[in-house]
């Protein structure tokens, strides 16, 4: 079961928000929202917000937050916002504010059964994946083996 929340319109810049959810991505989402306030970085905060949200929007629904795992935490870039300073001799100087999205999203882990059938199929296709290669192997030699005989 998945778990979303977006958090849109943040005026930080994508490039700050990206540093802080790669230290974070590979955490449990209870572990991360503990370890979030210490980065000491200002990107930290909306993103904390984020997973706080996703996190009780699992709890609403009944699910333990040691049961979930970051399936993928995207940072988006918004609008931006064009700003102009004044300079000297009467010009302005532009620059921008850029806005960035926050898109969680949770998932429970898999457990039992369910996992043990994901790797079964994962192996199966890699089998089949290894005979395509042989047999494409042998065309390409029989390929060879009669230009070859050809020039004779």
């Amino acid at each position: 079961m998945e778990f979303i929340t977006i958090q849109k319109y943040i005026r930080t810049s994508p490039r700050k928000l990206k540093l802080v959810a790669d230290m974070v991505k590979d955490m449990p989402p209870a572990k991360a929202v503990e370890r979030l306030p210490f980065i000491g970085k200002r990107a930290a905060e909306p993103l904390s917000k984020a997973v706080k949200t996703a996190l009780a929007n699992a709890k609403q629904k009944g699910v333990n937050d040691t049961e979930l795992v970051f399936k993928e935490i995207q940072i988006n870039q918004g609008p931006k916002m064009k700003r102009w300073r004044a300079a000297s001799r009467g010009r302005a100087k532009p620059y921008v504010r850029i806005m960035s999205h926050i898109r969680v999203v949770l998932e429970t882990k898999e457990t039992g059964k369910i996992a043990e059938t994901k790797k079964l199929k994962v192996k199966a296709g890699a089998e089949k994946t290894k005979v395509k290669n042989q047999k494409s192997k042998t065309k390409t030699e029989n390929v060879k083996k009669s230009k070859t005989e050809g020039k004779k």
